[in-house]
């Protein structure tokens, strides 16, 4: 979950100390010393986060609120770090402050919208993916498709879900998670053909997940590629033993 969003924060967080910046879709001009001293501690509260080291990323980020109680982005940061520590009062509280603050911020929307996804407010969260997708200047709108299409999943809702994973993938054709999710929907479908294309694109960009591997091997069963389907079988045993696609495919219960 971390590297999900460490590159936004960081994003969100380095602006140019030379001359004017972009927060929050409007022009502002040069920020003075607390305002730096802000950003700066942020930016180490990331890179903490980022590395496990949740003590330290809050010392960073008290420094950072002292500074400037109303630098946003730490406080959205409060939030992630919360969230990982299953402080979820906190983590709530922390984020609705953050919005506050900055109500059209992106990336502190998709924040928010995942840790609503993750606490069961799975509908409450879509709203906040598409606040964030709402704003031209959000350079990774697809994050935020990608992810309401897995919150659409969670509460049944199939054919929501499979719209965001083809907005995330018109945008950015190589989104991981849009690709596999996508691959389960047309499998599921019977569109084995596609499902094929998009999870080997998938298992191209990324390391094969247990999940990726099982979908791969299902749908070469299906199509009756049995070199194909042995082929997966090993390298999820090889790779992922213990895994539940693992177990599956011992029991031989494929779908």
């Amino acid at each position: 979950m971390r590297r999900i969003f460490l590159t936004l924060l960081l994003l969100a967080g380095c602006a140019s100390d030379q001359g004017p910046t972009r927060e929050s879709g409007q022009i502002v001009g040069e920020v003075g010393e607390p305002r730096n001293r802000a950003r700066l501690h942020t930016e180490l509260a990331a890179l903490y986060f980022g590395r496990g080291n949740m003590n330290v990323a809050l010392e960073e980020l008290r420094t950072a609120v002292r500074a400037d109680a109303n630098y946003a982005p730490a406080h959205s940061m409060f939030g992630l770090v919360y969230m990982e520590l299953k402080e979820n009062r906190l983590a709530e509280d922390s984020f609705e402050r953050a919005l506050r603050l900055s109500p059209n911020e992106p990336d502190i929307n998709h924040n928010y919208g995942w840790f609503l996804c993750q606490n069961k407010r799975e509908e409450e969260s879509i709203r906040y993916f598409l606040q964030a997708i709402r704003n031209p200047l959000y350079p990774t709108p697809w994050r935020s498709y990608s992810a309401a299409g897995q919150c659409s999943l969670r509460i049944d809702k199939p054919k929501d879900a499979e719209e965001f994973f083809l907005r995330a993938l018109r945008q950015e054709p190589d989104e991981p998670a849009s690709l596999l999710q996508l691959g389960q929907i047309r499998y599921r479908q019977g569109n084995l053909e596609e499902a094929r294309k998009l999870v080997s694109r998938y298992n191209r960009l990324v390391t094969p997940s247990p999940e990726s591997l099982w979908l791969a091997l299902r749908v070469e069963r299906k199509l009756g590629q049995r070199v194909a389907e042995r082929n997966f079988a090993t390298e999820l045993r090889r790779r992922y033993p213990d895994s539940p696609e693992a177990q599956a495919l011992k029991r031989n219960t494929f779908d």
